[in-house]
């Protein structure tokens, strides 16, 4: 079985303030859609968002299928039994039909053989009303890398064409704008798309430590647990389907059942 725990974001790994504002931004826009619901979040990884969730949840799930990176979790809420965390594959959870008002995917649906399937069982999971939510690597973004285990990264377009086959609303929305503008940000765009280029990124969270370092300067480690203002918010913009976006870092998908 692949280990997915290498290229997880887990407590402790050293990360720029960008990469942490990322990490608050996509629970703070999910927690909007959370408040009195019963959420599932899939591929949970380990589980920094669970707490943040079930502090306006009725009930939280966090299922991922790397027992490593739920041991993180499990550590973390192990005072905390309203939090439930199983070891689960996206694509085919056991749960019983409309068991959960919100479904979340967070920076993992590149990870999976048949996102078809977990689209499908999303929908099955969730009661009329309920909201599918996704967030995922923009691939047309210019200074786009893929993780070594990925499989198919999503456009926006693209996003929005599978939810669509499925649900009849979809949203999707872009964040984190990328157009640099002082010289050094050019370099280092530059730097970076060359090193994608030549495959000489490194491929661990550990690994790419060094290079953080040289471009964004001091790190911090990540949280165990996401916490209320531990970085700024901007609401994600509405996204332009018909135009290549190769300035957004992210995008966001809600789609209602």
């Amino acid at each position: 079985m692949t280990d997915y725990s290498s290229v997880t974001e887990t407590p402790g790994v050293k990360a720029s303030a960008e990469q942490i504002e990322r990490l608050y931004h996509r629970y703070h826009f999910a927690r909007q859609y959370c408040q009195g619901k019963d959420v599932l979040e899939a591929a949970c990884g380990a589980g920094q968002g669970l707490g943040y969730i079930a502090k306006v949840a009725k009930s939280v799930a966090g299922t991922d299928i790397d027992e490593k990176c739920l041991a993180h979790a499990r550590k973390t809420y192990a005072d905390r039994p309203a939090i439930i965390i199983q070891q689960m594959d996206a694509q085919s959870p056991s749960f019983g039909d409309v068991s959960f008002d919100v479904v979340i995917l967070y920076e993992a649906i590149y990870y999976l053989e048949h996102p078809e399937n977990f689209i499908d069982n999303s929908y099955r999971l969730l009661r009329k009303g309920g909201v599918l939510l996704i967030c995922s690597v923009n691939r047309e973004w210019t200074d786009f890398n893929p993780s070594p285990y990925s499989k198919k990264y999503f456009s926006a377009k693209e996003l929005y064409d599978l939810l669509k086959a499925r649900f009849a609303e979809v949203q999707i929305s872009a964040a984190f704008s990328d157009q640099p503008d002082s010289l050094r940000e050019k370099i280092v765009s530059s730097i970076k798309r060359t090193a994608v280029a030549l495959h000489i990124i490194p491929k661990t969270m550990k690994g790419k430590e060094l290079l953080k370092r040289v471009f964004f300067g001091r790190l911090a480690p990540l949280p165990a647990e996401v916490r209320e203002d531990m970085a700024d918010y901007t609401p994600p913009s509405p996204a332009d389907l018909d135009t290549p976006d190769l300035h957004h870092k992210v995008i966001y998908a809600a789609a209602t059942k």
